[in-house]
């Protein structure tokens, strides 16, 4: 019989919502022997290495969770090297990975005779030549994935449990951060992106993959083509082009240009912040990034 791995994570702002939506229903379907994986209180690196390790061959992993969840099945799935397909329930703030996949509900994912996938292909992140994580929606460094990084603390964890918190909490306290912040530091040091320099002024670099980005800016369907996505440079230290940049992506998408993989090269051994999905990392020290499309591809179900 197929097995179904749920995984979520039990200290989350959400868990109440999992259980009552996921947990009480899981046994009820009969097709499947049901595992589960609590997300353990330690780094993503560890949990992606547990959970690698009891995935087999035609496994289907549900995440129920945010986007720092997927990140962990996802890569998990491509470090296990086995065939198992990847479902993804919204149970986070931003929610990018369900919203590329389109499920939302269980029922949109088990009220069907037969699972629907499709082959995404994410984004394969190196840090001075050695592998750091697969993103499947999008890759952001400078100021708005230092800005990410206001989720990480209790005060906020405590706003989020409520849908109010979750609903006006993670605005008004970006766009609190932004004002306080925007010029006070350098976000992105000098580099240079594929051998061309590029302005001092740029705060941002951008990769997207998915649907969309932070929950309201939308992208494209760049998950199922295997050599391309779009990215994006900008100067968003300036109200004015950070008003341009989210007016556009709101309302039409995310601008950009169409790429097989970005080379980023610091002047001089440079740090920032990372944010791939809701997993944001201080880099010191760092010398090249390359963004490209990962070489291996996950199955995933969609709606």
């Amino acid at each position: 019989m197929k097995r179904l791995i749920l995984v979520y994570n039990p200290r989350s702002s959400r868990f109440a919502d999992v259980k009552a939506s996921v947990l009480d229903c899981v046994h009820d379907l009969k097709s499947f022997t049901i595992g589960k994986y609590e997300i353990a209180p330690t780094n993503l690196d560890d949990n992606i290495a547990k959970l690698s390790q009891i995935l087999r061959d035609d496994d289907l992993l549900l995440s129920a969770g945010g986007d720092a969840t997927g990140v962990i099945c996802a890569n998990a799935i491509i470090k296990s090297q086995k065939d198992v397909t990847l479902s993804v329930l919204p149970f986070g703030n931003f929610n990018d990975l369900a919203r590329t996949l389109g499920t939302k509900t269980f029922d949109d994912i088990f009220s069907r005779d037969k699972l629907i996938s499709k082959q995404l292909y994410p984004l394969e992140i190196i840090i001075d030549g050695k592998l750091f994580r697969y993103a499947t929606c999008y890759v952001t460094i400078g100021m708005t994935a230092a800005a990410v990084k206001l989720y990480d603390s209790p005060k906020m964890r405590a706003k989020l449990k409520t849908n109010f918190g979750r609903k006006v909490s993670s605005y008004t306290n970006l766009t609190s951060w932004y004002f306080k912040n925007r010029h006070r530091q350098v976000f992105l040091p000098e580099f240079k992106l594929n051998g061309q320099p590029m302005s001092p002024k740029i705060s941002d670099y951008a990769a997207v993959n998915g649907r969309s980005m932070a929950r309201v800016m939308k992208g494209g369907e760049d998950f199922l083509d295997s050599t391309h996505f779009r990215s994006e440079t900008d100067h968003l230290t300036s109200f004015y082009r950070l008003f341009k940049l989210m007016s556009r992506s709101i309302f039409s998408r995310i601008p950009g240009s169409t790429t097989t993989g970005d080379v980023i090269e610091f002047k001089n051994s440079a740090t920032f912040t990372l944010q791939a999905e809701g997993e944001s990392k201080d880099c010191q020290n760092v010398k090249k990034i390359e963004i490209r499309k990962g070489t291996q591809c996950l199955k995933v179900i969609t709606n």
